[in-house]
């Protein structure tokens, strides 16, 4: 593994090369159609993103980290707590990929996870909120309950979050790809599920009329595309019944203007506390795109 790089939050472009430069964004830009498709249904896929070396180079580095995710927990900033009890049943989820590693780092910057994201969140100045990693090893029962992301979300106000979703392998039904409800952005917020709980626990909160609607569709994938969701999108993902690793990474973006709705605790683990009602802001959550700019 490359060594971990000390405070790579404090670094607020990227550090390497890797990747492409966002010095023409409207390269990335979505169609009028894509916009109006993700307005509709909640989601949208599948967007290019990556290379197949760009993506053996993120396995490969997110190998090492797996390698020493305990010795870098205190870097991180969560582990999964249902996984570190159950690790044979429960899907390994952790946040804070990109403080300490340089590709993980300057896909937060990647213009085509960046422009897309302000563009369907119709903002000119992106903020980044945190990532997320998923990895289900092979013939691996863990499955993510359904969920929409913004029930955990919400200290922050106000909603306007999207999630970018990014195969590091070919994901299909048959390793747990993730599914979404189409439409179900607009059925207000739901409870919390419990990450290592039943995958269905979410459907003892929904009317009868949303339980009618509850049609999950497959959001299949090959490395290296992406998938875009509403943050208020119900999704989640079955078990791997595969011989083959189905590994993700995933980028939550927010509008420029959030701020702090809770001030009892921090909005991650390690960062500053904020008062309620301050902008959230700084080294964790950096602008990652800047249309403003000459």
């Amino acid at each position: 593994m490359t060594p971990p790089r000390a405070h790579l939050e404090s670094h607020h472009e990227p550090v390497t090369e890797v990747f492409p430069s966002p010095s023409n964004p409207t390269k990335w830009e979505l169609s009028q159609e894509d916009c109006l498709r993700f307005q509709e249904e909640g989601y949208l896929a599948p967007i290019e993103l990556l290379s197949l070396s760009e993506v053996e180079s993120l396995r490969t580095r997110l190998a090492g980290i797996g390698d020493s995710l305990e010795e870098l927990r205190g870097s991180l900033y969560e582990i999964e707590p249902a996984w570190s009890e159950r690790p044979d049943e429960v899907v390994l989820h952790f946040l804070g990929a990109w403080r300490i590693d340089e590709l993980f780092h300057d896909l937060v910057f990647h213009p085509g996870a960046t422009v897309p994201a302000a563009q369907l969140l119709g903002v000119e100045r992106l903020r980044f909120w945190h990532d997320q990693v998923f990895w289900k090893p092979a013939q691996h029962p863990g499955v993510v309950p359904w969920h929409q992301d913004w029930s955990y979300w919400q200290r922050t106000t106000p909603e306007n979050h999207l999630t970018v979703y990014i195969a590091l392998d070919d994901s299909n039904e048959e390793n747990g790809c993730l599914h979404v409800v189409p439409g179900s952005h607009r059925w207000g917020a739901l409870p919390v599920s419990d990450f290592g709980g039943e995958m269905d626990q979410l459907h003892a909160h929904l009317t009868d009329e949303q339980r009618a609607a509850f049609r999950p569709v497959p959001v299949q994938l090959r490395a290296g595309e992406a998938s875009i969701h509403h943050s208020s999108t119900v999704h989640g993902s079955f078990a791997n019944t595969s011989n083959h690793p189905r590994r993700s990474v995933v980028l939550n973006f927010m509008g420029p203007d959030t701020r702090c709705a809770d001030a009892t605790t921090p909005l991650l683990a390690g960062c500053p506390l904020l008062e309620a009602g301050a902008l959230v802001e700084g080294a964790y959550f950096p602008i990652t795109l800047d249309r403003t700019r000459s």
